[in-house]
């Protein structure tokens, strides 16, 4: 009846909604290493259930390129500010994400072959607060020259359904989801900027 009465327009919405009620709090309890990826799987499949219930078959997330939060320098920012592109890659990692390192530098030079009026690149840091003073060095260290906001609260996670690092997500001026890519792995690379040109060819 609760949830008839409130109406739930964003996943992160629903992620908050959903932590309140008893049985998430039972489930969470026994949570480990085995059934995150079960816990992870019924978030995914909730979601899918309520893009069906409110008609629609594909993610929208206009709200998060709003989302204030800082950048590498403590001012307060969001990605329709740093993003002037039609197309926007937000690049979700943390310092302590070991694939992260390798996946990082390759993105760089990935993000040096396009004009940013076109594509922009934007590095989403989900590191915790206590380990913010680690990220600007670290960031600097991988040759970031793309802007960076931290997520500490991991709001703009949430929002667009990220659940590991790294994970790359091409999202549109709108805020529609358009390609998600987790993990990484030597060649990935190519595959990403495969995905960049076919989306930009479909958008001319």
């Amino acid at each position: 009846m609760e949830a008839k009465n409130k109406q739930i327009k964003t996943f992160h919405e629903f992620l908050k909604y959903f932590a309140q009620k008893p049985v998430s709090i039972v489930f969470l309890i026994g949570l480990n290493k085995k059934s995150i990826h079960m816990h992870t799987f019924l978030i995914r499949l909730s979601f899918l259930a309520l893009s069906c219930l409110f008609g629609s078959g594909q993610l929208q997330a206009q709200g998060v390129l709003y989302i204030e939060t800082k950048d590498l320098h403590g001012n307060t920012s969001s990605i329709s500010e740093v993003a002037e592109g039609k197309l926007i890659v937000l690049d979700f990692w943390a310092t302590w994400c070991a694939p992260c390192v390798k996946s990082i530098p390759k993105l760089v030079q990935l993000s040096d072959k396009y004009d940013i009026e076109i594509v922009s690149f934007v590095g989403i840091n989900e590191d915790s607060p206590r380990n913010t003073n680690k990220v600007r060095p670290f960031a600097q260290s991988m040759g970031i020259s793309y802007p960076v906001l931290l997520d500490p609260d991991q709001e703009i996670m949430s929002e667009l359904m990220v659940y590991s690092f790294p994970t790359l997500v091409l999202i549109n001026s709108e805020g529609k989801v358009l390609f998600t890519h987790e993990g990484y792995t030597a060649g990935d690379e190519y595959l990403i900027e495969e995905e960049i040109n076919k989306l930009l060819k479909k958008h001319e």
